[in-house]
């Protein structure tokens, strides 16, 4: 029998039934067909975050009681492909640790869950993404929320007045995920008078998936709020909350924010960055971010331009940005500082 080549060819060898996420810039569904490509080296990965392809695969193997979770970091190239080395050591430990006969690794299940401790590729992911991940993972499996979800929902709605400070983060992103219509209305109503920590948690929540534009509207005006206040992570937060939504409400923002050379520290940059890059695809808005970058001597101008450009949709503008940057610009200046570093 051939030698499994691939974490995807695993899979589908061993007969196990499994759930693929993103887990690098958002938690998002992952197709295995994508895996397969980026694995066979015909795609660069789509969501790199800090050069790797970070991915969570929920699984089951046989008669296991439990799926188990793998949370996968795998190195990219400077292409964004995969640098295939750390990959096919991992695969070699897989079959040394379950054995060679892909069809007896159901019968040895619960050593795969097991196989992840001390591996060089696995990684723990913030408790937000956790928990997104498990809102996500329950509601595929047609499961019912987490015991959270309902205090939340009742809060969140105005049913009931709680604590919020006893509100569950499971719960919350319980609930972002679950968030239709409706619910989008009566949080974008009740957004302006919910607590800071509120309004934060929720976020790092809502910023994974597109929002209803009356959601969007609400953030923005909250968040433009916590600006005319000096609160700087509240309006981080809702920059964060609205990356992933494809509103012009947004592109308008984003577009305002970066106009405005005092609105733009690194950390506002920094949330446009991990979470908006989306809106960063645009003939305008990316060399304006790529100025306002440049000018701020806070900010690591050569490692976040490094991360975008590994963005496959990204990759071609931001060299064609870079390359028209005028001659004397704070981005000339910068790259020039980048090219001095890498002949020392």
């Amino acid at each position: 029998m051939q030698p499994i080549q691939t974490i995807e060819e695993f899979f589908t060898r061993s007969g196990a039934d499994v759930s693929l996420y993103h887990m690098g810039r958002r938690v998002a569904p992952l197709s295995r067909q994508i895996l397969a490509e980026f694995e066979q080296g015909q795609r660069p990965w789509p969501e790199p975050w800090q050069g790797q392809a970070r991915l969570a695969a929920i699984f089951t193997l046989g008669d296991m009681p439990e799926p188990a979770i793998w949370f996968l970091a795998l190195p990219l190239d400077e292409q964004g492909l995969l640098s295939p080395a750390q990959r096919d050591g991992f695969l070699n430990r897989l079959m040394e640790t379950l054995g060679k006969n892909v069809s007896t690794i159901g019968q040895n299940a619960k050593d795969a869950d097991h196989f992840m401790k001390d591996n060089p590729l696995a990684f723990t992911p913030s408790v937000t993404f956790q928990a997104m991940l498990n809102a996500h993972a329950t509601r595929e499996r047609e499961l019912p929320a987490s015991q959270h979800f309902e205090p939340v929902d009742a809060y969140l709605t105005g049913q009931q007045a709680i604590d919020w400070q006893a509100l569950g983060l499971q719960g919350i992103a319980d609930y972002a995920v679950r968030l239709d219509a409706e619910q989008a209305e009566v949080l974008a109503s009740r957004l302006a008078a919910l607590p800071a920590g509120v309004v934060h948690s929720l976020c790092y929540c809502l910023e994974h998936q597109a929002l209803a534009p009356a959601l969007v509207a609400a953030l923005r005006l909250r968040g433009e709020q916590a600006a005319d206040e000096g609160d700087m992570e509240t309006l981080c937060a809702c920059i964060r909350a609205v990356g992933s939504s494809d509103s012009s409400d947004v592109a308008t923002w984003y577009s305002s924010l970066l106009e405005d050379p005092h609105a733009c520290g690194p950390d506002v940059l920094a949330a446009i960055a991990g979470r908006g890059w989306p809106l960063l695809e645009d003939a305008n808005r990316l060399p304006l971010f790529l100025d306002r970058l440049a000018e701020d001597e806070r900010t690591n101008f050569a490692s976040v331009v490094r991360d975008i450009a590994l963005i496959p949709r990204l990759r071609l503008p931001v060299m064609l940005a870079l390359r028209d940057a005028p001659e004397g610009s704070a981005v000339r200046r910068r790259l020039a500082a980048m090219t001095q570093a890498a002949k020392r």
